[in-house]
């Protein structure tokens, strides 16, 4: 341990050792498998990751071992490398395994860097243990000035421009905006399995960055800052103007006030880090959230599903060349070929009632959902929630004991009332882009105000199989707009922050 510690701004290195009867070492071991921890200890002595990952081995002049030693120390990295590919080929138990490498090769620690792949190998072993939240990398206008001097940033909407990323630049201005009192390490990894860049940030409350950083402050032992120490994950699609982060996870009690200050300061760190001069970008919710990194990538990935969802994704096929912008209707699959018999003539029995109600909710299900929402195609959420913020609909409907000039009066109010919705179907989505009420929306100021908003809300949790009316269901509940929180006003879905 070095003798002088000073407050620095720098990250932590990866070198940085923990000790082996850390329970965080223990805990990050203990969740992978035994075929799991053998090729995680063949990778830390890969020639390219032995840097950061240096086993203890038998010193040059040192002829007599240590009788009492469990684990005598091996000669060289070949030697060490075959011993775990020889484990390979053998059965034994995960504990063994997890001895050998805590109180044999890697007797004095693990480092930073070690316990970072530890974690990443875990992630490629379990995939769902992450939850992700998606956001879109928007760019900014130029900042304009107001009245008082204040700079006032748009999204402009108009732009194209996306931003550059290199690893290394990232982090060195990532890194400029974090707390001098807080120091992090930064790991990157390229997961098999999915198209994305991978970035665990490790977070020690701690203004040094050396062996202190990993003790507590009144010298209580290196697993005090472990305890409040926080992970969290970034996720950087190919070819995608979009962002995936996951919540923060503590290794000890956290209080949730710590974690969602972490996660507010990732969400303003990241668009400042990747912005340029005259090149400015900002990161915007797109209401997105599960633990199948699958779902995400197809939503917000760098596919053509990102703005085709339900019914529409039959467009996202590349080998389909048809567009729902031809002015010639296309051909209905379902009468493409002719339905023949086992001796090739034409059927010309005619279908019954439950036939034809089968064949038309096969239609309304290809129509309003295409190739999405099939259980079996492993791209299905968890959970999703919808709030309703529709005004009750009125009703025409009175009891028979009331007087006809009740009837009349209350026959006309509905029908005006329907009249007026059914005009200002289009105005209120006109309205509602340009970020104004719509006509029919009474004054939230209006004490008298006669019409009712329920506060309901959706939940749709696990697996859902079940019959719904092809033609009536809204295409908020079909994935059209792609999103697992939403809010529901005048049958149109738009972002909600819960």
């Amino acid at each position: 341990m070095a003798r002088i510690s000073v407050p620095t701004t720098s990250s932590l290195p990866s070198s940085l050792r923990v000790d082996s009867t850390n329970p965080a070492v223990q805990k990050n071991l203990n969740r992978l498998s035994r075929e799991s921890l053998i090729s995680l200890a063949l990778d830390w002595l890969d020639e390219s990751n032995l840097p950061n990952s240096v086993p203890f081995l038998q010193e040059d002049g040192e002829d007599d071992e240590d009788t009492d030693d469990i684990y005598p120390p091996c000669e060289s990295v070949e030697e060490l490398k075959q011993l775990y590919f020889d484990m390979q080929k053998q059965k034994g138990s995960k504990r063994d395994v997890i001895s050998r490498i805590i109180e044999g090769d890697w007797r004095y620690g693990l480092t930073l860097y070690q316990l970072a792949m530890a974690d990443l190998a875990y992630f490629d072993q379990n995939p769902t243990s992450q939850k992700w939240s998606a956001y879109k990398i928007l760019p900014l206008s130029p900042p304009s000035r107001n009245e008082d001097d204040e700079e006032i940033l748009k999204v402009d909407r108009k732009s194209l421009a996306i931003p550059r990323f290199h690893p290394s630049t990232f982090i060195q201005n990532l890194q400029s905006q974090v707390l001098p009192d807080v120091k992090a390490h930064y790991h990157f990894h390229r997961p098999v399995n999915f198209p994305v860049l991978l970035l665990r940030i490790f977070v020690v409350d701690s203004p040094y960055a050396s062996n202190l950083s990993l003790t507590g402050r009144d010298g209580s032992g290196p697993a005090a800052n472990f305890d409040s120490s926080r992970t969290v994950y970034l996720a950087f699609p190919d070819g995608s103007p979009s962002l995936y982060i996951t919540k923060s996870q503590s290794t000890g009690s956290a209080a949730a006030g710590e974690s969602k200050s972490l996660q507010s300061l990732i969400v303003d760190g990241v668009p400042k880090a990747l912005s340029r001069p005259r090149e400015r970008f900002t990161l915007k919710n797109a209401n997105l959230s599960s633990r199948n990194l699958d779902a995400i990538l197809e939503k917000k990935g760098s596919g053509r599903t990102n703005a085709a969802g339900g019914g529409w994704s039959i467009y996202a096929n590349e080998k389909i060349k048809e567009s729902p912008l031809n002015t010639v209707l296309p051909t209905p699959p379902l009468s493409r070929e002719p339905s023949l018999t086992s001796d090739g003539k034409k059927r010309v029995t005619e279908m019954t009632l439950v036939q034809r109600e089968a064949k038309r909710s096969r239609s309304a299900a290809q129509a309003r959902f295409g190739d999405s929402a099939i259980i079996t195609d492993g791209k299905g959420v968890e959970r999703v929630e919808i709030f309703l913020r529709d005004p009750f609909p009125s009703t025409n409907l009175l009891p028979d004991d009331v007087d006809d000039e009740a009837e009349s009066d209350e026959q006309s109010s509905s029908g005006d009332v329907a009249a007026k919705r059914r005009r200002s179907k289009v105005e209120a989505v006109i309205q509602e882009m340009d970020g104004s009420p719509a006509p029919d929306d009474p004054p939230e100021d209006q004490s008298n105000s006669k019409s009712w908003t329920p506060s309901v809300k959706i939940t749709f949790q696990g697996v859902h199989a079940g019959i719904v009316d092809g033609e009536r269901v809204p295409g908020w509940m079909t994935g059209e707009d792609g999103v697992t929180v939403g809010v529901v006003r005048h049958g149109r879905i738009s972002g909600h922050r819960v």
